[in-house]
């Protein structure tokens, strides 16, 4: 669907739904840490959707806009993390699991949203393409972000959030053991993406998640 369209016209499209899908995944984070007594976020003032408070240089611009330049198909993305300091929790491992799960949580939600605004446009349909369109085009392009940066971060990887919810269920000498990666975990993600490998792991994942989001969606 989005190959039809100019370069310009991707970047417009997909400009917005990448920079929600980061923020709120930040913020998502920082608010059920805050629940869980942790003011950290909340202090620094990144419990805002303000996206400048949150924009990575290379994570959010860079990154995102040379995959969409390069047409790989594949987009993703990160925003500077919410600080969150895991002494402030009654129970420091098992808090921060779920802590690390609200951010994916927050992106599947949005992907409702994005479906719900597509299938809007869906309706409206072509009797009114100057609406409908940007509504089917960004709804999609919500959708895909959105599920990308689930799936993403629910692998174990450190630092992702998948590694943070894994921390939560191994005995406390496990996970330390297992934490020691997250200097690596940079690194294995960007040889996982130059060999192509995050695209083959997360392809049936993503297929079936897309399967019924754009069901959803109308389409």
């Amino acid at each position: 669907m989005m190959d039809e369209l100019t370069l310009i016209q991707r970047i417009v499209v997909w400009l917005l739904p990448v920079i929600f899908a980061i923020t709120v995944h930040e913020v998502a984070h920082g608010w059920v840490a805050k629940r869980y007594g942790d003011n950290t976020a909340f202090v620094q003032g990144r419990l805002t959707l303000n996206p400048i408070k949150h924009i990575d240089l290379f994570g959010t611009i860079i990154l995102p806009g040379l995959l969409l330049i390069t047409g790989t198909g594949f987009i993703f993305g990160w925003a500077k993390p919410v600080p969150v300091d895991a002494r402030n929790f009654k129970k420091p491992l098992q808090d921060m699991a779920i802590v690390a799960l609200a951010g994916p949580v927050s992106n599947l939600l949005m992907a409702v949203i994005w479906a719900l605004i597509t299938r809007l446009g869906v309706t409206i349909g072509a009797g009114a393409e100057a609406i409908s369109l940007p509504l089917i085009y960004s709804g999609v392009a919500g959708i895909s972000i959105n599920l990308v940066l689930a799936l993403i971060n629910l692998l174990p990887i450190p630092p992702l959030d998948g590694s943070r919810i894994l921390t939560g269920i191994l005995p406390s000498y496990w996970a330390w053991q297992y934490n020691r990666l997250e200097r690596y975990g940079f690194i294995i993600l960007l040889v996982l993406l130059y060999t192509n490998l995050l695209g083959v792991m997360l392809a049936y994942p993503m297929f079936i998640a897309q399967k019924v989001f754009f069901s959803i969606a109308g389409l």
